[in-house]
């Protein structure tokens, strides 16, 4: 029998920050794998964690102890940089804005090579964008969070990565947005093949649409599986995901 792929493998990661001059434990001896073709969520209690994991995978932060593996290959001392060649990418909470740089100009460096303005225009259609009302916009103030957020997620599509890491992407934007989100994660879910979506969030509607779910509590986890498995307990009763299963 042919065995599944791991995406992504973390061994027995710890990581503590100095906090008023004590040790402040924020993952615990936490493990994980990640198929190829998932689309995860990951979802908690504030303080749980979530942010600091989704960091340590794209590199940002380096854990105190234990082992992160990509495709078989131990990433744990490898820069941002080095681990976004080797096909991760990270989507923030609030998407940086670039001064002078256009639209284009920023799918062109996240493509890794010369762009023609169709295909640039094609990546902006991908997120529910018009790519004449956009392509030329400098990433500046004048555009809003939601806009910030297709267009960064309109990036990690050009880069073509192999996992996708966002954290909390429904943070700071407003309900009109959200909904253009939602549709763009379900298309992403319906299209993944030799790629992974990581997504850190607790909007039920995002964690509706997880291949599995898992419940990060006290810096480890807690439970895992499918919706069904899972959301009732997060959300009260089995009644409540079945009520919202016809509202889709």
């Amino acid at each position: 029998m042919k065995s599944v792929k791991k995406m992504l493998e973390l061994k027995n990661i710890c990581f503590s920050v100095e906090e008023s001059g004590k040790r402040k434990e924020i993952l615990r001896d936490l493990s994980l794998k990640i198929d190829n073709g998932k689309f995860i969520v990951i979802t908690g209690p504030n303080g749980s964690g979530k942010s600091t994991l989704a960091r340590l995978i794209m590199g940002i932060e380096k854990p105190t102890s234990g082992q992160i593996f990509f495709e078989g290959e131990d990433v744990t001392a490898l820069s941002i940089t080095e681990r976004a060649q080797k096909g991760i990418s990270f989507a923030f909470q609030q998407p940086v804005r670039f001064k002078g740089i256009r639209v284009i100009d920023l799918l062109k460096l996240s493509a890794g090579k010369e762009l023609g303005v169709g295909d640039a225009c094609a990546y902006l259609s991908e997120v529910g964008l018009c790519a004449r009302d956009y392509i030329n916009r400098e990433i500046n103030s004048s555009l809003s969070g939601g806009e910030l957020k297709r267009i960064e997620i309109a990036t990690l599509l050009a880069r073509k990565t192999k996992l996708s890491v966002f954290d909390e992407p429904e943070a700071g934007i407003d309900l009109w947005s959200f909904q253009n989100l939602i549709r763009i994660f379900e298309k992403m879910r319906s299209e993944i093949r030799d790629s992974s979506i990581v997504i850190i969030s607790h909007q039920e509607r995002i964690l509706r649409i997880a291949d599995e779910i898992l419940l990060l509590s006290e810096g480890t986890i807690k439970k895992r599986g499918s919706v069904n498995d899972v959301l009732p307990e997060l959300i009260g009763t089995t009644a409540a995901v079945d009520a919202c299963d016809r509202l889709r």
